[in-house]
């Protein structure tokens, strides 16, 4: 299939545009980025290793020469460069905000903020940049595009662990932070369209590379038949750019959430009374970490 015939069918010109875009250089990122490019928007990418977001740069200036690029740097774990760089962008009159970086199987710790990594990466980070960047993009007439996941529902709250940092399952670790994020900003928005929760399905990128190497080396080619390509996965978040979705709507592969071309659908895994405490939740750590505390 050409995706870019796809795009010329589908998606309009971001010419004139700004894009902000959190894990630009991961798979599902990078062909994102190439899609903005390839429909005109300027792109601001926020990265925790410069080298690899400038190298990207370049790779796209060099396939598109009118290209308006920036890299800035912010690790997510690092709640003070998040601080920082939400302030910074709050300059830079950002039209869209694509909530993409994400992390799945990785040493886990304790952040300065007291929150498990994969919790404060998946969700804490991305939800104080949601919150406190949302006026503004509202104000522009733009669109908050949040990543979520099918892993989402291997997960509920538990109050007693917020942040699940007393639970090893990678997917499930992984999973409760997206649920955070996922029905913490339906929340926000409350049913403004100003805001899009997407999801990639299933693709083969570094998120899924997670198995022992040998048994990676064997699985990786049967991986890339049954998994769709990053690629054809980041339509789905370019898509949402353009579509917003009110509370429990997200946007996604057409095929039982996993695979084909994106479209609008109902979400229907979290009940009222676990959305209202997710979202007391979020409220309750966002105005502790301004005041520089933390629940957990």
């Amino acid at each position: 299939m050409n995706y870019y015939k796809w795009i010329d069918k589908n998606i309009s010109s971001l010419k004139g545009k700004t894009v902000a875009i959190s894990g630009a250089t991961g798979g599902i990122g990078t062909a994102v980025c190439d899609y903005l490019a390839y429909i005109g928007a300027d792109l601001v990418c926020l990265d925790r290793n410069p080298d690899k977001s400038n190298r990207l740069i370049d790779d796209l200036k060099s396939k598109y020469s009118n290209l308006s690029a920036k890299h800035i740097t912010v690790d997510l774990e690092n709640f003070d460069q998040v601080a920082a760089v939400t302030e910074e962008l709050k300059e830079s009159n950002i039209d869209y905000l694509i909530l993409n970086a994400g992390a799945y199987k990785i040493p886990r710790h304790k952040c300065d903020t007291g929150y498990d990594n994969v919790f404060q990466i998946n969700f804490v980070s991305p939800y104080y940049l949601a919150r406190e960047l949302m006026p503004h993009i509202k104000a522009r007439g733009g669109r908050v595009v949040a990543v979520s996941s099918i892993a989402h529902n291997y997960s509920k709250i538990n109050v007693n662990d917020i942040d699940f940092s007393r639970v090893r399952a990678s997917s499930r670790a992984y999973g409760n932070a997206k649920r955070f994020l996922t029905f913490s900003l339906y929340g926000l928005f409350d049913n403004d369209e100003a805001l899009s929760v997407v999801h990639p399905g299933i693709t083969l990128t570094n998120i899924t590379a997670h198995y022992p190497k040998l048994i990676f080396a064997i699985i990786k080619h049967p991986m890339k038949i049954i998994f769709m390509s990053p690629k054809k996965a980041a339509l789905s978040i370019i898509f949402g750019i353009f579509y917003g979705c009110r509370r429990n709507e997200w946007i996604g592969p057409n095929v039982f959430n996993v695979w084909g071309l994106p479209q609008k659908q109902h979400l229907n895994t979290c009940k009222a009374a676990e959305c209202s405490q997710i979202e007391k939740t979020a409220d309750d750590i966002y105005r502790n970490l301004k005041k520089g505390e933390i629940i957990c």
